[in-house]
């Protein structure tokens, strides 16, 4: 009579007889491909009970090139296609498919090739393994953490609008994971070629205009490899959204990346610069030439060919007339063949500060070396300061102390202002126009304190001309009280460098030096050529209305150059001949005290005081002592000014001195 097993041992019987026959099954699915590697288990694996399948195991199925598409239960269809080749040429080729599909415990299996483990999750624990490696191939460890850290705080990693269980885009909706080349290699380039139809599963109308595109059409007509795809400009991990500031000047940055040349030109016009500081509200790379569907400039499509650039200026300057047409955006004062007259205009502006700063920075160094020795040989003109002078000579009316006053103030507003924007690369230039409130309040303060500088010239105009018309009877053009040079100047000129070489004694002056007049007339031309200029550029649109648009390309060299050439000569000779030379050191207060001391004056203006004391007219110029209370104003306020000459005449050499391309 046969024996019945009981249920309930039935099942424990079987049970036991499956697990110990599970390392056999594995064990014959192995010996199943000769040559398969065995795979060592890792912890994770032991501890679970589990074993690595090999690569080659799983390499029978999936590469496969007549089942390249699987249909999953919820109808998604996904290419379960392994190349083997690639993938033993892949970044990735020694990696156990296990490590990433880890949820695949037997084969054949049913479940779905997901992934429990993911792509930062296993680049974190490789560098966390070998971040202390001195093996140079685990450098590029770094290089990926920083690519993780930027791809972490792209908008691809923020959860996906219509899912919020998924990401914008994973590692693998970007990269082939069985296809990922080393730098230089066939993948790479294949993969750049590939990069506008990778992006374009998502960004489907975007691609649809980069296909139209100089860019999309050397990719996909050309295979050129070398051509900018959709990476190139948005980057490739750190990828924002577009429409915020950080994105656009990224993409601006990016540009130059193959086009240095015009991005050089582009960042020395006003809205390169403004750019630079790190502001977008003025014209970007393409704002002018278009985002995703740029063509060539002569292309009827591009944005910049002629029949359409007024329409793309009108987006900013409103009802841009024809003028705007002979404009150069990419204007360049280094090419004499294609841009004649910028290069003859920045040779002038050269050859102009070259000469001014020459002539006079000699002439300072003499100066400072003849005086130094006159002191040094007890030579000195200065009065005893124990016994100051009772007597005061009053040279400067109340009037022109406020006009003085008012001109040194807006001089320098203007150098703070303007100077950001000429030396934009610089990080003080950023700190002062984010101090400032931004280029749009930077160009508010220059343009008054503009209108404040031309008004006090006008206004000076003005009581000059009134003064000669009520005094037109006595009045002399050349005589010793006016302002227009003569060839007295000229002779006085040579002594005073007959005396830096101790061949003569110091020439007595009138009422006004040679140099005091060059610093009276040089606001003239200054006034002329940076105010002209600024106001072409300050008022472009009604400006072409009358003027070719090239006249903005050489107002704007003409504009920067001049202003560093007022503002370099006023720091520096002005000062010398005003405060810093021997006989005057530390400072003069006379422009604010409007009287100087009787010797003083009498040492400084020799012939003007004899030809007073002659006339009988030196007792009516003779007044007190300034009061303590106007010395100690007026010192305060001339140390102010002094300091912030002296900071600015400093940033500006710096930004001259690391400007680019010097």
């Amino acid at each position: 009579m046969a024996r019945t097993t009981s249920p309930p041992l039935a099942w424990a019987l079987s049970a036991l007889l499956c697990l110990l026959a599970t390392p056999f099954a594995y064990a014959a699915d192995d010996a199943a491909a000769p040559g398969d590697e065995q795979a060592a288990p890792t912890d994770e694996a032991k501890d679970a009970g589990k074993r690595l399948i090999p690569n080659k195991r799983c390499l029978k199925c999936h590469n496969d090139e007549d089942e390249k598409i699987e249909t999953r239960d919820d109808g998604t269809q996904i290419n379960i296609f392994v190349d083997a080749e690639q993938f033993d040429k892949s970044v990735h080729a020694e990696i156990k498919c296990h490590a990433c599909h880890n949820a695949i415990v037997k084969l054949p299996h049913d479940e779905p090739l997901s992934s429990s483990v993911s792509c930062v999750q296993c680049h974190q624990q490789e560098w966390e393994a070998q971040k202390d490696s001195a093996d140079p191939k685990y450098k590029r460890l770094d290089v990926v953490m920083q690519q993780i850290d930027s791809f972490m705080h792209s908008v691809h990693a923020r959860p996906n609008k219509k899912d919020q269980s998924r990401t914008n885009a994973t590692c693998y909706d970007c990269h082939e994971p069985h296809n990922i080349g080393t730098l230089g290699s066939e993948q790479r380039a294949e993969h750049r070629l590939k990069n506008p139809e990778v992006c374009g599963r998502c960004h489907e109308e975007q691609k649809k205009d980069y296909l139209t595109s100089v860019h999309g059409k050397a990719v996909t007509e050309k295979q050129d490899a070398e051509a900018a795809v959709c990476s190139d400009c948005h980057t490739t991990h750190d990828i924002a959204s577009p429409k915020g500031d950080a994105m656009k000047l990224k993409i601006i940055a990016n540009c130059g990346d193959c086009h240095k040349d015009a991005q050089k030109t582009y960042m020395a016009s006003y809205h390169g610069q403004v750019s630079r500081l790190g502001y977008t509200n003025t014209a970007k790379c393409y704002d002018c030439h278009g985002g995703h569907k740029i063509a060539k400039v002569d292309d009827p499509a591009s944005k910049m060919h002629r029949d359409n650039r007024l329409e793309t200026c009108s987006t900013c300057h409103k009802d841009a007339p024809e003028g705007f047409l002979s404009f150069y955006p990419h204007g360049n004062v280094h090419d004499f063949d294609k841009y004649p007259w910028l290069w003859l205009t920045a040779a002038f502006m050269n050859l102009l500060i070259i000469g001014v700063f020459a002539f006079f920075w000699v002439h300072v160094a003499l100066w400072f070396y003849r005086e130094y020795m006159d002191r040094k040989q007890g030579k000195t003109h200065i009065g005893d300061p124990a016994q100051p002078d009772t007597v005061y000579f009053r040279r400067f009316s109340a009037t022109w102390r406020w006009a003085h006053l008012l001109f040194a103030v807006s001089t320098m507003t203007l150098v703070v202002t303007g100077m950001t924007l000429l030396f934009s690369h610089t990080d003080w230039a950023k700190a002062i126009i984010l101090l400032i409130g931004g280029p749009k309040v930077e160009a508010i303060i220059h343009r008054t304190a503009a209108v404040i500088w031309l008004s006090v010239f006008v206004g000076h105009l003005i009581l000059v001309t009134t003064n000669i018309i009520r005094n037109r009877k006595t009045f002399k053009w050349f005589g010793p009280t006016s302002m227009i040079p003569n060839w007295q100047d000229l002779e006085d000129l040579k002594a005073m460098f007959r005396w830096f070489f101790g061949k003569a004694p110091r020439p007595s002056f009138d009422r006004w030096s040679y140099w005091q007049k060059f610093d009276y007339w040089a606001p003239f031309w200054g006034a002329a050529i940076i105010g002209f200029s600024g106001m072409t550029l300050f008022m472009p649109t009604l400006t072409a209305q009358f003027l070719p648009g090239w006249v903005f390309n050489i107002a704007t060299i003409i504009h920067a150059e001049e202003a560093l050439l007022a503002t370099v000569f006023l720091f520096t000779v002005h000062f010398f001949n005003s405060h810093f030379r021997p006989d005057r050191f530390p400072m003069s207060i006379i422009m604010f005290t409007g009287a100087v001391p009787l010797s003083e004056f009498k040492h400084e203006h020799k012939l003007e005081y004899e030809r007073l004391e002659a006339s009988g007219e030196l007792e009516k110029y003779l007044v007190k002592p300034p009061s303590d209370r106007m010395v100690k104003g007026s010192t305060a306020l001339t140390v102010m000014l002094i300091l912030a000459g002296v900071t600015l005449l400093l940033l500006v050499l710096n930004g001259y001195a690391t400007l680019p391309g010097h």
